[in-house]
């Protein structure tokens, strides 16, 4: 980078620079924004930034995932971890390779629930607002594996609320971490999809603006990730304090529930998703995997 920059301040003191130099001197130095959720589930790929060796380096935004997508998309934030369905729908994005926030059995944050209907039995279910990706897989179940149709509305995370009108609730996130379970009914939506497929889900991955691919470059998404799993015990305890869910159960949902890396069986699950959501009319097309190489 060193290298590159006195390249171009030669060029500027020969008088030989381009618009494209001034650009590319332009994105070198502008500010990295970045934009995910703090949910517990993307704890640990987060960490760096906040606090730990990247910290500084990048304007950081902590909406919900699905306003993540839509700041990337608005080309108000340069890099996002967004539901992976966004990538779908965003022109002009890369995702990062191996680095996401996925489940190979049981995720536990993403949860379908009802008083008392048997998962046949629902006919209406309330769609939590806060991610495309798992609204996507619940009307996959149903339509695919099910084979019904549910009503669907598209409310804030208020089982109550939810439920009012609805046989069931989709909730994700922290508020489906913290919600008291006993006298519900309540599937896991990655176990579900195992069940049905035999593969893991990916929920959310990093996605790149291709206009600030240069400077993304210059960030390990992957070592950020491996620096937020050293410091496990510091985010079980910063969630024990904020969520108050017991130490153990936080630290057994970062190692076990939760899949940071992408492998063979998540990536076939990824396919197969994408390729279900446009059978079922939720994309209208499927393009291809482009990925921010280092």
């Amino acid at each position: 980078m060193r290298a590159l920059a006195q390249s171009i301040s030669i060029r500027f003191s020969n008088k030989q620079f381009t618009a494209e130099d001034s650009r590319i001197s332009s994105d070198l130095h502008s500010r990295l924004r970045i934009a995910a959720s703090s949910y517990l589930n993307s704890a640990p790929l987060i960490w760096s930034f906040l606090h730990g060796s990247l910290r500084g380096v990048a304007d950081f935004a902590d909406p919900v995932p699905a306003r993540c997508a839509q700041l990337l998309a608005q080309g108000e934030a340069d890099v996002a971890l967004i539901p992976v369905i966004e990538y779908q729908a965003i022109p002009d994005v890369s995702l990062v390779p191996s680095v996401c926030v996925g489940s190979k059995e049981e995720v536990r944050s993403v949860i379908l629930i009802s008083r008392d209907r048997e998962l046949k039995d629902v006919r209406s279910v309330a769609l939590d607002e806060s991610s495309r990706t798992s609204v996507a897989l619940v009307k996959i179940i149903f339509a695919e594996f099910l084979n019904a149709e549910p009503t669907w509305s598209t409310q804030s995370p208020n089982l109550d609320q939810m439920l009012e009108q609805n046989h069931a609730a989709l909730m994700i996130g922290d508020p489906a971490m913290v919600l008291r379970r006993e006298g519900l009914r309540v599937w896991d939506l990655a176990r579900l999809w195992r069940s049905y497929t035999g593969f893991g889900f990916v929920f959310a991955m990093w996605a790149v603006r291709n206009d600030a691919r240069s400077r993304a470059r210059q960030i390990s998404f992957a070592d950020a990730r491996d620096e937020g799993l050293s410091h496990t015990e510091d985010i079980v305890e910063q969630y024990h304090e904020t969520l108050g869910i017991d130490r153990e159960s936080l630290r057994q949902y970062l190692e076990q529930n939760i899949s940071f890396t992408i492998d063979e069986p998540l990536r076939s699950g990824l396919d197969l998703y994408f390729k279900l959501a446009h059978k079922h009319a939720l994309l209208r097309e499927v393009k291809p995997l482009k990925t921010v190489e280092p």
